[in-house]
């Protein structure tokens, strides 16, 4: 069966202070978390693997994410392999339930990445696959490559850079988008619309704008917390309801603003 992500996980990027971000990790599960995400790139996959060990939830409950990058690790066929199998040894699990493509560059092919991804899915290492920072074509080129189907795909969305066509493209092909900075690296929560409603609303900033971003079909948000009152601020998005004209306040914001770029993105 596939599974339904979360609508609100936790992102552990920049996390790397490894007793940190355990403790933040093992936290967020005991108030409520179930969907963990991380990538090789960040270098604490051992870290949010001593906070899985450290929480009293079993490991089936838990929807662990991470991600193979074309520098650390290398995006060729044997690479992807190798990788993985650091990737799990590292957290300490012998499965990965989302296993992404971090960033369509360096030896990303599409046909002989997303092939070693199609293996680990038939071994029963990683139970879906998933993309990161991907344009439509990418993603149109990724489907017609992969045989087991695309789970998801990670970009970063928020009220200064909503993502329209992509949330469309989810729609039409039933994946998740997984919204990373969704909060617009803490921006947005100045924003005078944002501070508006919630005010209205009685509920803080952070919570308005994760509900927003979640409040659109097939998205959900991996805000980045470490501390026990902002996971669960967050994580409290998922009970604030918006009303229409909230959301069409929001999406009448202006403001234009993307925080990650890299050589070689595919909307440079």
């Amino acid at each position: 069966m596939v599974p339904t992500l979360p609508s609100i996980g936790v992102g552990t990027w920049q996390n790397t202070d490894p007793e940190q971000c355990a403790e933040s990790v093992r936290t967020a599960l005991e108030v409520g978390y179930r969907h963990v995400d991380t990538a090789e790139h960040y270098g604490n996959e051992r870290a949010v693997g001593e906070g899985l060990t450290r929480a009293a939830v079993p490991r089936e409950e838990v929807f662990l994410a991470t991600k193979i990058h074309p520098v650390t690790g290398g995006l060729t066929y044997e690479e992807v392999l190798e990788e993985a199998d650091a990737s799990m040894n590292r957290l300490g699990v012998d499965y990965l339930d989302l296993l992404y493509v971090h960033w369509p560059v360096g030896d990303y092919e599409a046909t002989e990445t997303l092939r070693a991804f199609d293996d680990l899915v038939e071994d029963g290492l990683v139970r879906n696959v998933g993309v990161s920072n991907f344009d439509i074509d990418l993603l149109d080129e990724a489907r017609q490559a992969l045989e087991a189907p695309l789970f998801a795909h990670q970009v970063e969305l928020h009220p200064f850079l909503p993502q329209s066509r992509l949330r469309a493209d989810a729609q039409t092909h039933d994946y998740t988008v997984v919204a990373y900075s969704p909060l617009a690296r803490g921006e947005a929560l100045d924003h005078p619309t944002i501070r508006d409603i919630a005010e209205r609303h009685d509920t803080s900033p952070a919570r308005v704008c994760l509900s927003w971003v979640t409040s659109h079909d097939n998205v959900v948000a991996i805000p980045k917390a470490t501390s026990r009152q902002h996971l669960e601020d967050n994580l409290a998005a998922s009970e604030l309801e918006l009303d229409e004209d909230d959301i069409a306040s929001i999406d009448a914001i202006e403001q234009r603003k993307r925080f990650v770029e890299r050589d070689g993105a595919p909307w440079q």
